[in-house]
């Protein structure tokens, strides 16, 4: 699989936070991780109020099921982030948790909205990505 990183000069350069494309040759494992929010293994909210707290949770979240999947970061072409109170400071903190789990020449495509509200009142962010792995090459 050739994983290529698209982003054409029309467009301009875009912020160090996101690649405009990610495109991908031959065959793949597709791995579709479903909205990730700060919760822990017991259902209990981490960081009720706290933007840094929650984004911590959310990728280390992520983190599991990717490697539950056979993937890791690096595997990762689309990233869509769903936030409440989107604002420069916890815009700051989401970027801050995304930063320490990818490279920066290596960003996926990527989306942040804001939203109003998500499945429990005290969640603030919601992470979903899809992950591309390459097949395992058989030894000879």
């Amino acid at each position: 699989m050739k994983k290529e990183i698209l982003n054409p000069p029309a467009l301009g350069a875009p912020p160090r936070f996101y690649s405009h494309a990610v495109a991908l040759e031959g065959p793949a494992k597709l791995v579709y991780v479903s909205g990730q929010v700060s919760l822990d293994q017991d259902g209990k909210v981490i960081g009720a109020g706290n933007m840094r707290a929650q984004s911590e949770q959310v990728f280390k979240n992520l983190a599991h099921v990717l490697r539950a999947a056979g993937a890791g970061w690096d595997d990762v072409i689309k990233m869509n982030g769903y936030m409440v109170g989107l604002n420069a400071g916890n815009v700051a903190a989401y970027r801050e948790g995304r930063a320490s789990h990818l490279k920066a020449k290596r960003l996926p495509a990527s989306t942040l909205v804001g939203v109003t509200s998500l499945v429990h009142p005290e969640l603030l962010l919601e992470v979903e990505v899809v992950a591309a792995i390459a097949p395992k090459k058989k030894k000879r």
